[in-house]
């Protein structure tokens, strides 16, 4: 796709693009001519956007609908997509692999003992464990057993994850280079732990769209926990060098979903549509005379913003939900701003072509006291996350909607502090963690890679980050070599320059 065919007034994705240039402001000036040439050719595409928008007024009780608000780029999917929606449940913090889905029943032998030296092989440390005297070996103390046809291993602290091992993928081969959380959250949310990258989400707004046309291509919820030891970073859902209309929109977890949608009071709906309808000739003139593309992208969410008012209470009116259904979730499924309220809000926007969906649950990082606090995490998200899948299963959806499960690393075999039978901590470990997958593109029952007896170092298929991300750009059609945006004279992509390619071994 030539850039020059486009009138999109926004620069889209090409490998033929001429903007390369490392300085900015030149690029600036050849976007500025195209625009100028568009302009007296009459190509006013956001133009005739907005007026086909602004031609059929509507009512907030029934929003109009003229085309796609969220339209795919022209040339994407670059072939069939397996999934067609994204859910991405992130354990922020980093669950501990070895009490959850990494079972080594041979530690037991080694409690208390000193890590060999062989294992660690001088890999990094944090320096919260740096100055420790000893590194002894804490097995897991919690039960773990085969489930399902598949015979996945799980922990007891997952007894409803278990009943969907036949459902998913289980990857214990994972690895980040980042050890510490900031950067590590941010490589996983963009692929860069440098910040100011686009989020996954972000890139496939950008690239596939959405089939809603009365909510976001893409929504956020950071549900409250009882230990939220981990900040969250806007960065984990911004979409960073790409138009900002591509952002996360992150529904709050209490009062109003979204500030300032609703109407003030004495405020009619027919004022408010009034407003905007004046509003967007303005910003229309304002495009006109500088083509900032970000000017559209205000147009775009004052629409979506109207749009909203109807469709976000609607959204999260559970009445038509079936008990059996509100069961399944568990008993938090209709207080707002939990876990489980979110997980089934999850499935209520996919359901309404809502492109991704991104859950961040906090209070992972168990530098101490980790029995305890693992089985609170696990006490949260477990029943909500099998039902999630559940859900999506019985009602046919999961064949296209994928599934994400995991965090940002993995923690430590030795232990941090004070080590008893009962009681341990565990410090950050980049080099192996889990995660699995489910839904859409993903084989079912399957556990692939292998780490060592200390569940330090990977012994087959390592799976870095990147590839993972690359793997779900493939399930949504995507070539991931070929889904570029040209930023700062490079053709940055979500998985990075280096040659990264999906994990074919998983694929359906």
């Amino acid at each position: 796709m030539d850039f020059n065919s486009q009138p999109a007034p926004e620069p889209r994705r090409s490998g033929k693009q001429e903007l390369t240039n490392m300085n900015p402001a030149l690029e600036y000036h050849q976007l500025q001519n195209r625009r100028q040439f568009f302009r007296g050719a009459g190509l006013k595409v956001g133009g005739i956007a907005l007026a086909q928008l602004l031609s059929q007024r509507a009512l907030a009780a029934e929003p109009a609908v003229t085309g796609n608000i969220h339209p795919a780029l022209p040339d994407l999917p670059h072939f069939a997509p397996k999934a067609k929606n994204l859910i991405y449940l992130h354990m922020n913090g980093a669950p501990a692999q070895l009490d959850l889905f990494d079972y080594k029943p041979g530690l037991t032998k080694y409690f208390d003992q000193e890590l060999p030296d062989s294992i660690r092989n001088g890999q990094r440390i944090t320096t919260m464990t740096s100055g420790q005297k000893r590194f002894p070996v804490a097995p897991s103390k919690f039960a773990f057993e085969r489930c399902g046809k598949s015979g996945i291993e799980m922990s007891e602290l997952v007894p409803h994850m278990k009943g969907i091992a036949d459902n998913i993928t289980m990857i214990r081969s994972v690895f980040t280079e980042a050890i510490n959380h900031d950067p590590a959250c941010t490589f996983a949310m963009t692929g860069s732990e440098v910040p100011g990258k686009p989020s996954l989400g972000s890139w496939l707004s950008y690239g596939l769209g959405s089939e809603s046309q009365n909510l976001p291509a893409f929504v956020v919820f950071t549900p409250t926990v009882k230990n939220p030891s981990q900040a969250l970073f806007t960065r984990m859902w911004t979409s960073g060098f790409l138009p900002s209309k591509y952002d996360g929109v992150k529904l709050r977890s209490a009062g109003d979903p979204v500030l300032y949608v609703k109407n003030p009071p004495g405020v009619k709906p027919t004022d408010r549509r009034n407003m905007l309808d004046a509003l967007g000739k303005l910003n229309q003139k304002t495009f006109e005379r500088f083509g900032d593309p970000e000017t559209q992208t205000r147009i775009a969410q004052y629409e979506m913003a109207f749009r909203m008012q109807t469709s976000v209470p609607e959204l999260t009116d559970l009445g038509k939900e079936t008990k059996a259904t509100l069961e399944m979730y568990g008993p938090n499924a209709q207080k707002p701003g939990t876990y489980a309220n979110s997980a089934l809000l999850a499935r209520r926007l996919v359901e309404r072509g809502v492109r991704t969906v991104q859950i961040l649950h906090r209070g992972w990082d168990q530098h101490g006291s980790l029995p305890k606090q693992i089985k609170e995490q696990c006490t949260d998200v477990d029943q909500p996350t099998a039902a999630l899948i559940k859900d999506l299963k019985q009602r046919g959806m999961l064949d296209d909607t994928l599934v994400v499960f995991g965090g940002e690393f993995g923690r430590t075999v030795y232990c941090q502090g004070k080590l008893t039978r009962e009681n341990y901590g565990r410090d950050h470990h980049p080099r192996n963690f889990c995660m699995w997958l489910a839904g859409g593109g993903i084989k079912t029952g399957v556990t692939y890679g292998e780490t060592d007896d200390f569940s330090y170092n990977i012994t087959r298929d390592p799976v870095h980050l990147n590839e993972l991300n690359a793997t779900i750009l493939r399930c949504m059609g995507i070539d991931n070599h070929r889904f570029t945006f040209p930023f700062q004279g490079l053709d940055q992509r979500l998985t990075g320059v280096e040659e990264v390619n999906p994990i074919e071994a998983i694929l359906a």
